[in-house]
């Protein structure tokens, strides 16, 4: 392949990602004085013409399910744009035995255009697990030394939730939190009986005008964008104040193929394909800040092999696409009759949980070990594509009577969702396929995967969890459903179920920190064992995957590296 624009402009960092951890190091230097330049490995993002939280699926061609009604779910046309499980032409694998599921999102801001919004703090024990119950790792810092970043990220983007003092579940920097709605407030009801800690959500969404921003209008559709960023996304609350220095250029449409390393050892350019003409470019920087997503990065260090770092760049330890990790994920919904009697009501609200149930059992002796808290929804929000899908096959009749019914029982079903903490194990781990290489020729990822038995003991209690909660609150179990399921759905998946790895989103781990060079790839401020000048922004450095999500963590981390960068750059010792 022609390697094109190779005249050196030579800016003092180059970012590579433009999520969680990408869109904060590019606003911390930036504005912080230095010359940034991000690859992006998909389009720029017009909220106005990409966003769609106010359409309704009528409006949208075949109703937005596309040609032959195939499309549901993330990544259809009625939610935030960009996000696949799949993409044509970039592949990746799994080892035979394994089943692994990666998700991705090709255009500014990244998966922040679609996450869940849920924004929990790790607590003290999450960064020392293996001192507290002898198994995995600790983290090379503390809670004490993250907090304060973690208070400059809430501060900044806006965080809701309320002041509670639960143990290893910390407070924040809060906004107020919104009033729980009538689903929210029949199963709070039944956690207190069961003693089971329910308090208000900790969502990244707003609640107050912040920095410009307005708040939620409560039109409960985060999922599919928000116009008036009142919800947190990288594209608009970390991208647009980075650009505003006059010191951020973003590289749209460029693959990173490889971290190039000079004749000095550090890293002193990146290649590209320019997705646009296939051409591969470079873009040549003092520093580099790897912030891709953790299966993304860890590919492209595995992939940026030389003479000097023949098995990967900064993998001498050999730990890098290693310890990668998912939550645990498991599913369970319950009809509750008594919602058929409510009167017909706005269900106002912001698009996700208002309450949800932090782990309520820390210090107690389990089954399993470490923990994992519980969200959940239903209720009378608005439809999404193919709410209504296999409705005749659930209710018999037609004309008045089927839609009487339909009416009568939308909004009965609330679903429940575990997330857990996974502990790294041996057998789970990424690499580069030896054969399979996606269409710009780059080696995609093979992934290895299997839970341990810690695993799936915490899946099983959060299932007797479940199922006590929907009893007590007066339900009925009807199986496994994702959050806010359609009535349909929720019959039709399996119960008592783990969820595959990587469908929680939540994989991290594959570069990891740590104090000692022959155990881990980064040191405690994310800068490269091997390579000065290179860092990773991402949720690849993370040591353990607390029940916590990671995205708030993801943020702070990256922004207490890229103050240390800053500083190590204002001193010329990069």
């Amino acid at each position: 392949m022609q390697l094109l624009n190779v005249r050196k402009n030579i800016y003092d960092v180059c970012i590579i990602g433009s999520g969680a951890g990408g869109g904060t190091a590019a606003k911390v230097l930036a504005e912080g004085g230095l010359n940034v330049v991000m690859l992006e490995a998909g389009p720029r993002l017009d909220p106005d013409r990409d966003f769609k939280e106010h359409i309704w699926p009528y409006q949208l061609p075949h109703r937005g399910v596309g040609i032959g009604g195939r499309q549901s779910g993330i990544g259809n046309e009625f939610m935030a744009p960009n996000g696949f499980w799949e993409i044509e032409g970039e592949p990746y694998t799994a080892a035979p035995g394994s089943t692994f599921r990666w998700f991705r999102s090709r255009i500014e801001g990244g998966r922040t255009n679609h996450w869940g919004r849920i924004a929990l703090r790790f607590g003290p024990a999450d960064f020392r697990a293996h001192s507290t119950d002898g198994m995995g790792d600790d983290w090379p810092i503390t809670y004490e030394e993250l907090a304060p970043y973690y208070d400059k990220v809430e501060s900044y983007i806006g965080v809701f939730g309320s002041k509670e003092n639960i143990p290893n579940a910390p407070d924040g920097v809060f906004l107020p939190p919104p009033r729980p709605r009538c689903t929210e407030t029949l199963i709070k009801k039944a956690c207190d009986q069961l003693n089971i800690t329910c308090i208000p959500s900790r969502l990244a969404i707003l609640t107050k005008p912040l920095n410009g921003r307005d708040p939620c209008h409560y039109c409960a559709q985060c999922g599919r964008g928000c116009k008036s960023a009142s919800n947190f996304s990288s594209s608009q609350v970390m991208i647009p104040p980075a650009m505003a220095t006059g010191h951020f250029t973003m590289v749209a449409n460029a693959m990173a193929r490889e971290v190039v390393v000079g004749d000095s050892g550090k890293a002193e350019a990146v290649s590209y394909i320019d997705k646009t003409t296939g051409s591969e470019q470079r873009v040549y920087a003092k520093a580099v800040v790897v912030a891709a997503s953790a299966c993304e990065s860890a590919r492209l260090l595995l992939n940026s092999r030389s003479a000097t770092f023949p098995n990967g760049l900064a993998n001498s330890s050999g730990v890098v696409g290693r310890y990668l990790t998912d939550s645990v994920g498991s599913d369970l919904a319950g009809y509750f009759p008594r919602l058929e009697k409510m009167p017909i009501h706005n269900h106002d609200g912001v698009g996700g949980m208002h309450l949800y149930m932090p782990w309520w059992r820390f210090g107690k002796k389990n089954d399993f070990l470490r923990g994992y808290h519980i969200e959940f929804g239903g209720g009378r929000d608005m439809p999404g594509v193919g709410g209504f899908d296999g409705v005749c096959e659930e209710h018999e009749g037609y004309g008045v009577s089927l839609k009487q019914k339909c009416r009568s029982s939308y909004g009965t079903v609330i679903g429940f969702n575990g997330r857990g903490e996974m502990i790294p194990n041996d057998k789970s781990y990424c690499e580069p396929d030896p054969d399979v290489k996606d269409k710009w020729g780059i080696p995609v990822l093979r992934f290895h995967w299997e839970w341990g038995e810690n695993e799936t003991k915490m899946a099983a209690d959060m299932q007797e969890t479940f199922r006590s909660i929907i009893e007590t609150g007066g339900g009925t179990v009807i199986g496994g459903a994702r959050r806010n399921p359609k009535q349909d759905d929720a019959q039709q998946q399996p119960s008592n179920r783990i969820s595959q790895g990587g469908e929680i989103i939540h994989e991290l781990g594959t570069v990891r920190m740590g104090n000692d060079a022959k155990t881990s790839a980064l040191n405690r401020n994310c800068q490269a064992h091997d390579v000065k000048n290179l860092f990773v922004a991402d949720a690849a450095p993370f040591v353990t995957n607390p029940d916590k999500n990671p995205t708030l963590s993801i943020m702070a981390l990256s922004w207490r590296t890229s103050e240390y960068l800053l500083d190590q750059a204002q001193k010329g010792e990069l």
